[in-house]
């Protein structure tokens, strides 16, 4: 007897142990131009090929001075100008000061810069009101930021909009980064439609896959959208058959509940494997994860919410494993005292839709309403999840429940 038709439901914890404990992160490699780099996973460790800043350089707008002369006299002449991209060469005569701007590089023997708003001018003469000068006052020193050989970004970080003009300082043009795994999915029902058709009798618009591309791509994967199949074995099946030969990871949206045209599980237990089917969680509990022949297989239940969740809690995991995202990290949670009552009964873990603020300090947590797993508008309004554990029963107003903050991934 398999785990699908054992009695009672897999707690969450183990289904996530059964999920990524057979995955292998991919070892394949492509070098991308940095510009194209954006959400891709790296490689190798990023290591500075310089010292950033390169030079010592000028934080203000001002005057570079040596300090023993400043000392000696408060008025200096103006021996020259460096400006970014236009350093003062030649001779620094003693007893001047060179104007500055900021990111200029410091002239050599220069060892403070006294920002323009403490100087007045007079003609060539620069006369200086700083009351007490630092060593190295507004200088930049070469490597303030990264040194060079410094290891600015480990192996299996997935690159960001913020990283990328980081590594445009280092000078790098191409980088080393994984293969983002290929993901297909479909919608799986007679009764649903494309957008777009008029809607009869017991039809509805197929929502699901315009929720699961979007995250498959924020989940840093390449989505391959095989639209919606209706409830026919024989197509079914082709489908899976073909799904598995272009991608990495397949993953289905219905069908995978007990109606005699759920024809998922039977195609599955043909072409592959079925890890488990049936998971002590809400919303969600229909979900089914296993393995074809040329790749693994998530499929979700059916209700928009469910399927939603179900990506980002189950498959979300899944995929940053495979891709190699080894710094990915599961939201954490956090204590909040709820404002509204939640309703649950014993029996699965729950995530509720919700609101939070913080009032002094304290995160507070109210219901968004309608908790159905047909009712997506509750999770458009929410921004974070309520977390409510397994054998929890109704909770009142004035508890403490842990919640999640939704991850850029939902945004």
């Amino acid at each position: 007897m398999g785990c699908c038709d054992a009695p009672g439901l897999m707690p969450l914890e183990e289904a996530l142990e059964k999920m990524l404990s057979p995955i292998n992160p991919t070892t394949k490699t492509i070098t991308l131009p940095l510009q194209e780099a954006l959400g891709f996973v790296l490689a190798d460790n990023l290591l500075s090929p310089i010292n950033v800043p390169p030079f010592d350089n000028s934080a203000m707008d001002g005057y570079a001075v040596r300090k023993t002369e400043l000392e000696q006299n408060n008025t200096l002449r103006l021996a020259g100008k460096s400006f970014a991209g236009q350093p003062y060469e030649g001779e620094w005569p003693q007893g001047t000061c060179v104007r500055i701007m900021t990111g200029a590089q410091i002239p050599e023997g220069c060892d403070a810069v006294i920002m323009q708003e403490n100087t007045s001018v007079e003609g060539e003469w620069i006369s200086f009101h700083q009351e007490q000068v630092k060593p190295n006052l507004n200088i930049r020193p070469t490597g303030d930021d990264i040194s060079q050989g410094d290891v600015v970004l480990d192996k299996g970080s997935r690159l960001t909009a913020r990283d990328i003009p980081m590594i445009a300082t280092l000078g790098i043009s191409h980088i080393s980064v994984f293969e983002k795994p290929k993901v297909a999915f479909f919608s799986t029902g007679d009764e649903l439609k494309p957008l777009g058709t008029t809607l009869k009798a017991g039809q509805i618009y197929d929502s699901n896959r315009y929720g699961i591309k979007p995250l498959i791509e924020n989940f840093g994967c390449e989505a391959i959208d095989l639209g919606i199949i209706p409830d026919c074995q024989e197509t079914l099946k082709a489908t899976f058959l073909h799904a598995q030969t272009i991608s990495d990871v397949v993953i289905t949206s219905g069908g995978v509940s007990v109606g005699e045209a759920d024809y998922t599980k039977d195609i599955l237990e043909e072409l592959g494997q079925i890890g488990f089917w049936k998971l002590a969680i809400k919303p969600g509990k229909p979900f089914a994860f296993g393995s074809l022949d040329d790749a693994w297989f998530c499929g979700l239940p059916g209700n928009p919410v469910s399927a939603i969740l179900t990506m980002y809690v189950l498959v979300q995991p899944l995929l940053a494993k495979l891709g190699g995202h080894t710094q990915w990290q599961a939201p954490q949670s956090i204590p909040a005292k709820t404002n509204t009552a939640f309703k649950k009964s014993p029996g699965r873990t729950d995530y509720q839709r919700a609101v939070y603020t913080i009032n002094d300090g304290v995160f507070e947590v109210e219901t968004t309403g309608n908790q159905s797993s047909g009712a997506f508008r509750s999770m458009s309004l929410a921004n974070c999840f309520v977390v409510l554990e397994r054998e929890r029963g109704n909770v009142g107003v004035g508890e403490t429940v842990q919640i999640q903050l939704l991850s850029p991934a939902l945004y």
